[in-house]
């Protein structure tokens, strides 16, 4: 019985891995087949390059799932990490250099850091900074209470996170009160706002909010987190049926709160975190059911390779460019590669990109290298 409980789940892994995949790899090989018509230009290729894209304000698309699934996963296995913390100092310094880390590490992939030039720093603008904001909000209270007081702590901070939007302004993209508390405390260090003739300019599409929004965060972290305990029961079976449940009933909860609240992914609001929350519990429910109840890993095992190194995975692709690799040997391609009006030699240095951040990956996981932090 014991194994059961402490052995590491393969799911976790796959479903992380999956997300990322998605993410650096699989979406943008898409979504270039599909802005050229490959697959024709009907109802349905319509349809998947609009669901792989954010919705503009009210609604919710895939693409819109993948953030969230991320913040998701990284509350999934608190549970199992959280037995080698307790309330001593040396935990809480474990705690925060995680965080400083993962805020730093974010700002290098979107904030500007590596241009060394203080005007193009955004202080807070990336996922991975979501999940240090997520990681510390769960962890300080999966560490600091039982299950009473973590469910009491977890209503707390999201009945907190939908006053405040509920009642500090309205749900439009100028007028909701995160737009107005980014731009009161970042200013010019908000993702967004940029120099132009000498005067800070702030792009008129640019509406993500992160400050209010970390309050949901924090939720979108717990649910994984209450996710993760519920796996580590004894009874694999129920532990699916249990997942299926606490979904079902988060997915129900989202629409029922859209009434008021609509669903907003750029602003993280209340009614998105319980909807995507709970199709991520329902993602999880299904992997867990069918890799660690039935031993069905099979084919899906090579998704570990990015699930198990997910933030090297995330970094590299969004900092590191291998494309001049791909162009310096198959340059004689170029302009050979056109079929039906379409250039592929652009679609063909993309994917051997991806190969080589694959081929990376695969190097680290065969050598049981991972990127901790």
């Amino acid at each position: 019985m014991a194994e059961s409980v402490n052995k590491r789940l393969d799911s976790l892994d796959v479903l992380r891995g999956l997300d990322i995949f998605i993410l650096v790899c699989f979406r943008p090989l898409l979504f270039w087949l599909l802005c050229r018509s490959c697959f024709g230009t009907g109802e349905v290729a319509e349809f998947f390059k609009t669901q792989l894209t954010h919705c503009e304000w009210e609604g919710f698309h895939f693409w819109d799932l993948i953030m969230p699934l991320f913040l998701f996963m990284s509350g999934a296995s608190i549970p199992f990490s959280l037995r080698k913390y307790n309330t001593s100092l040396a935990s809480y310094v474990r705690i925060f250099r995680r965080v400083f880390l993962l805020f730093v590490f974010g700002m290098v992939i979107q904030g500007g850091l590596l241009t060394f030039n203080p005007d193009r720093f955004k202080f807070y603008s990336n996922t991975l900074q979501s999940i240090a904001v997520g990681y510390l909000i769960t962890t300080l209270v999966f560490l600091n209470f039982k299950a009473k007081g973590r469910v009491v702590w977890t209503v707390l901070i999201f009945v907190a996170a939908w006053a405040l939007m509920s009642f500090g302004g309205d749900f439009t993209p100028d007028g909701n009160f995160a737009e107005k508390i980014d731009k009161l405390l970042m200013g010019h260090f908000r993702d967004g706002v940029y120099l132009k003739g000498g005067e800070w300019v702030a792009s008129p599409n640019y509406h993500y909010t992160w400050i209010v929004s970390s309050l949901n965060f924090g939720i979108t972290v717990m649910l994984g987190a209450f996710s993760g305990c519920i796996m580590q029961g004894a009874d694999k079976i129920a532990n699916a049926k249990r997942l299926a449940v606490f979904a079902t009933a988060l997915v129900v909860g989202g629409l029922l709160l859209s009434l008021q609240t609509p669903i907003i992914k750029k602003i993280w609001s209340s009614s998105m975190t319980l909807y995507s929350g709970g199709i991520c519990v329902a993602a999880m429910a299904v992997f867990y059911y069918l890799i660690d109840c039935c031993g069905r890993l099979g084919w899906l095992g090579w998704l570990k390779i990015y699930g198990m190194n997910s933030i090297f995975a995330y970094m590299v692709s969004s900092v590191v460019n291998f494309r001049s690799i791909p162009e310096s040997l198959l340059y004689g391609f170029e302009g050979r590669l056109v079929f039906g009006g379409v250039n592929y030699y652009p679609f063909l240095i993309d994917f051997c990109q991806y190969a080589i951040i694959f081929a990376i990956l695969l190097f680290m996981f065969r050598r049981k290298i991972y990127l901790k932090v």
